[in-house]
């Protein structure tokens, strides 16, 4: 078995692309220094600049009146209930100015699928952001959010997404992937888009000309074989359209939620998931850590085994918490993560273009960072 991933992932390096039955392998391994080696290797590759990347942003969730039920999520709310809100425009607004306020320049706009909202109320919000705050770009609107509003629409998919983009859409989030298998949505969901549609959202957006990231939450009941099913459905529609920007992943978060008897994932799996999705994920260039699920030090970690992002600062942060997970880094902190192991930090955009306006940081030392790469007290914990 070790000379079997030795080899898989000696191609992996060498640029050869991993086959699923490879990729269940390495789940399935427990050598996660290697693994991590291997992923590091891939991301130098692929980013072989000083730099490693964050951007400044907020989630602004505009609602949490959803029509679907998600055992694993603990921020919705039923179209009924009393704790059901929707923010109004001028809180939406001050929230993207204070956002702005910090350096910010852009909104991650999201919400629960909203059973009556019309596609006129997105896209008069759309034209207030962008009239107010025309510099920030609006990351906005899950592919489950996109397929309902179709529904309560009676819109086309493809007119729906145009009419957005006219209004001041700039990109799609990759939320509510979850795990993009039917037999694990159904299982955990009701009332919310599978796969095949998922997917179709992103495609279209992308044959417009947009771009989008992509997620995956894992640990829940998903099969190893079911999430490098998942990690293959991306990598095909991105093959098909090049929109995909990043993929992010993050472990399911059980605390108040219908699914709270499932034990964490930890912090091995993570690094593990993350690390053999950049090796399978050869065709998506930037992949982020995930610290707001998993904190700091593990979020840090995350740069050592593929990701070469530190996501968001994520001044506002609503969906994760609900569920449990706080976690906050201030800009110092998030710029120390980086420059910590050796490279320099850097603000982009959405289009993981480099912001000029950067304060001053410490030179970035390739040795140090190479000298840290995979911890082994870390490699060796067990999940």
């Amino acid at each position: 078995m070790t000379d079997r991933i030795d080899a898989v992932l000696e191609g992996a390096v060498a640029g050869r692309r991993l086959q699923p039955a490879e990729a269940v392998a390495l789940l399935e391994s427990r050598n996660l220094a290697a693994i991590g080696r291997a992923a590091d290797a891939v991301s130098r590759r692929m980013h072989p600049g000083p730099f490693r990347t964050y951007n400044i942003d907020r989630n602004v969730n505009y609602t949490n009146i959803c029509s679907a039920v998600c055992d694993f999520c603990a921020f919705y709310r039923g179209p009924k209930h009393p704790e059901g809100y929707v923010l109004d425009r001028d809180v939406i607004l001050r929230k993207i100015d204070e956002t702005v306020a910090v350096g910010g320049d852009q909104i991650l706009l999201q919400g629960g699928m909203h059973p009556t909202l019309p596609l006129e109320w997105y896209e008069d919000l759309l034209r207030d952001i962008k009239a107010h705050f025309p510099q920030v770009n609006v990351h906005g609107f899950s592919p489950p959010e996109i397929h309902a509003l179709t529904k309560v629409s009676k819109r086309p998919l493809r007119e729906v997404l145009e009419r957005l983009a006219r209004a001041g859409l700039g990109s799609l989030p990759g939320g509510g992937g979850e795990i993009l298998v039917d037999r694990v949505r159904e299982a955990i969901t009701r009332g919310k888009v599978l796969s095949d549609d998922w997917l179709e959202v992103s495609r279209q957006w992308h044959l417009l000309g947009g771009r989008s990231t992509a997620t995956m939450m894992y640990g829940h009941v998903e099969t190893l074989a079911e999430r490098v099913e998942h990690l293959d459905r991306l990598r095909r529609l991105q093959d098909e359209t090049g929109g995909f920007t990043a993929f992010i992943c993050w472990s399911f978060q059980p605390d108040n939620t219908a699914m709270d008897d499932i034990p964490p994932a930890g912090a091995f799996e993570y690094l593990k998931t993350q690390a053999v999705a950049r090796l399978y994920l050869d065709n998506i260039p930037n992949i982020q850590s995930s610290w707001v699920t998993q904190g700091r030090e593990i979020g840090q970690l995350a740069l050592l085994y593929g990701a070469n992002d530190m996501g968001s600062l994520m001044i506002e942060e609503n969906v994760v918490s609900a569920a449990g997970t706080v976690h906050h880094l201030t800009l110092d902190e998030m710029r120390s993560a980086i420059s910590e192991l050796g490279w320099i930090p850097r603000r982009r955009n959405v289009l993981y273009e480099l912001f000029e306006d950067e304060p001053p940081t410490p030179a970035a030392d390739p040795e140090r960072a190479r000298a840290r790469a995979v911890p082994l007290p870390v490699a060796t914990t067990s999940p």
